[in-house]
């Protein structure tokens, strides 16, 4: 029932509307979701993150497009011998519930990134919530100083943020030259204090929005 796919950067994981034979959660790796209007244009809609689950046990065709952002690793459940489990297993089914609760927080938080808030902010959130799930993997609180592997290019974060890709490095340095951030080549970035980056993400310090 259970097997091992690795996708590398670029490949496509499944496509909205394609029959899924599986379900599976992100072992390692980033993917993104996105979702292709009928002009022909793609908006990414969502990031899968390490712990993050792909498909639905009782839906068999995919809501959006998946491809690996990174190179990903995927541990797969053939999805009728998954859902037999589920039904046969009720930890399971409630730990599938909890992450589906997660990925709506997720959705909401997205929402809100595109909707309200401004470009410094977006960098700045972004950051946050791929330094709070960097900790969440470690089982510790982010704060104090960290240091995080970013999992997008200055692209890829362009096209997640809905920004461009002068608008995305203009405030990465922005956040440098204030001290927020610190840059240690391409993708790794050290946070001096979590706490003034959350600042900075217009986010409270439970990671709300202020009102």
């Amino acid at each position: 029932m259970k097997f091992y796919r690795s996708f590398e950067p670029g490949q496509p994981i499944v496509w909205g509307g394609e029959q899924m034979d599986f379900v599976g959660s992100v072992i390692s790796g980033v993917a993104a979701l996105t979702q292709t209007l009928e002009d022909g244009r793609t908006q990414m809609v969502g990031l899968l993150l390490p712990s993050d689950f792909l498909g639905r046990p009782s839906r068999d065709v995919a809501a959006y497009n998946a491809t690996a952002a990174t190179r990903v690793v995927m541990c797969c459940f053939r999805r009728k011998p998954f859902e037999q489990m589920m039904r046969q297993t009720p930890h399971v089914a409630h730990r599938l519930l909890e992450m589906t609760l997660d990925e709506l927080d997720a959705a909401r938080e997205w929402m809100l990134l595109l909707g309200r808030k401004t470009a410094r902010e977006k960098i700045a959130s972004f950051i946050a919530i791929i330094a709070r799930r960097e900790a969440a993997l470690l089982k510790r609180n982010p704060g104090g100083r960290m240091r995080i592997e970013l999992p997008l290019t200055r692209e890829a974060m362009a096209d997640y943020l809905g920004l461009t890709l002068e608008t995305v490095s203009r405030q990465i340095s922005a956040l440098k030259r204030d001290g927020v951030i610190e840059l240690e080549g391409k993708r790794t970035i050290v946070l001096p204090d979590f706490g003034r980056l959350v600042e900075e993400s217009g986010d409270d310090a439970d990671g709300g929005y202020f009102s």
